[in-house]
């Protein structure tokens, strides 16, 4: 698991690492070793007391029209309905009065 930390020089010659959300932790060392090592302990310590990171998953729900999708793939009369659909559209494109 791979954790972005922050590495900062602090006041008096020495430095903080920290860490955000959801484990918003921070040590400070006299080295930026020291500091990652002493925050790599507290979350070493806080995953052994049963902290646990872990993704969710939100998947979006499904259209409410989905479960139709394909309804009519095996009907032989809708090759019909087709035909009629774009003849009426043909037909309207060609009126001058229609908008």
């Amino acid at each position: 698991m791979q954790v972005p930390v922050l590495i900062e020089q602090v006041e008096n010659n020495g430095y903080r690492a920290s860490s955000g959300a959801p484990l918003t932790l921070s040590a400070d060392g006299a080295t930026e070793k020291e500091a990652l090592a002493k925050l790599e302990q507290q979350f070493r310590a806080r995953m052994k007391a049963g902290s646990q990171i872990v993704a969710l998953d939100i998947s979006g729900s499904p259209h409410p029209l989905a479960e139709f999708a394909g309804m009519f793939k095996d009907d032989p009369l809708f090759e019909q309905v087709i035909e009629i659909m774009a003849e009426n559209r043909r037909r309207r494109n060609a009126d001058p009065d229609v908008p």
